[in-house]
């Protein structure tokens, strides 16, 4: 996007106007879900085209990476796939040259955080994961490039910066030999302007334990941590190719408690998947029920091809995962609820993201936007979006703090 615009296209990020020249489409084709909403996007900008309202459709990403051949022939409309990683050949089907080695971006969030990328694709063999044939081996970005952007984005107004990957934690084996995550963490504490640094997507398996330290000690650096920890049953583990078992987990969980006391830990669960007995479900359940994590996803088991799992029968039916998704997903809003309920009284320091109706929309450390929880902020005075605030919370529900200025 930033490329188009530094070539001279006005870019617009998922407008509501249907008055563009170009579309283009970005996929997703991870699970069925994610895919069917990147077919209909696909549809209804096909009838765009149809009647004229549209020049030119374009398609991209995971899922013409993974059915390019069928996404050609079953919608004729489209003037052109490419896959997750053909920019360049992008910007050439658009004739938009721009220099190789500028920085182009153009942030599509609130203007005040932004997602940071730092490698591309993965090395792990996880049975339900289809990405690593979809986006290939593990790439990490080098440390002075990743700098680089991050420098840009705080010029640009950006205080939060939200470190992803496939897989956060195996940056710079690649390329260094080692990990590298804690290096490239230090370096991006230093960039003023940038107050707070949240880390995504982290495995459990090796986790380095020197990014658990910088997390203590650096206070940018917010004490969030995202783990996908996928299931807690031995036997489950196993069949998914995760590489860590209970034992090991129990004790990662513990050491990241022990060294960071104030640490959110937010975490996803896989249910429903083919070797998944009641015993296993049971397992899981008095799991997330003993560790109270604070933020949990919950994913019903999709059925990919492709994957090692595909090779298994989907033997657990949609009624038993649903059941299974809705008892966890009540649990954990009990825990949601009570940690929540601790914090009435508390001072917190909240970014404001958003005036909403009569009240500011803001986020603590523990929160990462658009998934985790929100602070409802009223204010007799005016507040600024994008800055931080002393507020005291009066009130709680499960997902929501309420809070007054300070």
């Amino acid at each position: 996007m930033g490329s188009l615009k530094v070539a001279g296209y006005n870019v617009l990020f998922e407008s509501a106007e249907n008055n563009c020249e170009v579309v283009i489409i970005n996929t997703c084709g991870f699970i069925n879900d994610a895919k069917e909403e990147s077919v209909d996007a696909i549809l209804q900008n096909a009838e765009l085209k149809k009647n004229g309202s549209l020049k030119t459709l374009i398609v991209m990403g995971c899922l013409s990476e993974r059915y390019k051949v069928e996404l050609k022939a079953d919608i004729k409309e489209i003037d052109a796939i490419f896959g997750v990683n053909d920019f360049e050949a992008v910007k050439a089907f658009l004739n938009a040259h721009t220099k190789s080695n500028s920085i182009e971006r153009q942030i599509t969030t609130l203007p005040h955080f932004a997602y940071l990328k730092i490698a591309e694709g993965c090395d792990r063999s996880c049975a339900f994961c289809i990405i690593p044939q979809i986006r290939g081996k593990h790439v990490s970005y080098p440390i002075e490039n990743v700098v680089k952007e991050a420098q840009y984005l705080a010029e640009n107004g950006v205080k939060e910066l939200i470190i992803i990957a496939q897989d956060t934690t195996y940056y710079g084996v690649d390329i260094y030999k080692k990990r590298a995550l804690g290096t490239l963490l230090k370096e991006l504490t230093q960039i003023n302007g940038i107050d707070w640094i949240r880390l995504h997507y982290t495995y459990p398996a090796s986790f380095p334990a020197d990014v658990l330290k910088l997390m203590a000690e650096d206070p940018k650096i917010c004490n969030y941590i995202d783990i996908p920890l996928q299931h807690i049953s031995d036997d489950v583990l196993k069949s998914m190719n995760r590489g860590i078992d209970k034992k090991k987990t129990l004790q990662l969980v513990q050491k990241i408690r022990h060294t960071i006391p104030n640490a959110t830990i937010r975490t996803s669960f896989i249910v429903g998947f083919p070797t998944e007995t009641e015993e296993d479900y049971k397992e899981l359940y008095d799991f997330v029920e003993e560790m109270k994590f604070d933020r949990v996803g919950i994913f019903k088991y999709s059925h990919e091809e492709n994957t090692s799992a595909y090779a298994l029968k989907d033997c657990v039916s949609q009624k038993v995962k649903d059941k299974r998704f809705n008892l966890l997903m009540e649990l954990q809003q009990g825990i949601s609820l009570e940690k929540n309920l601790s914090r009435i009284g508390k001072k917190m320091s909240v970014l404001i993201d958003f005036y909403d109706g009569d009240s500011y929309i803001g986020r603590t450390q523990y929160d990462s936007p658009e998934i985790d929880n929100e602070v409802v902020v009223n204010s007799q005075t005016k507040l600024i979006p994008g800055t931080f605030y002393q507020v005291k919370i009066v009130d709680a529900d499960a997902y929501t703090l309420f809070g007054s200025i300070l």
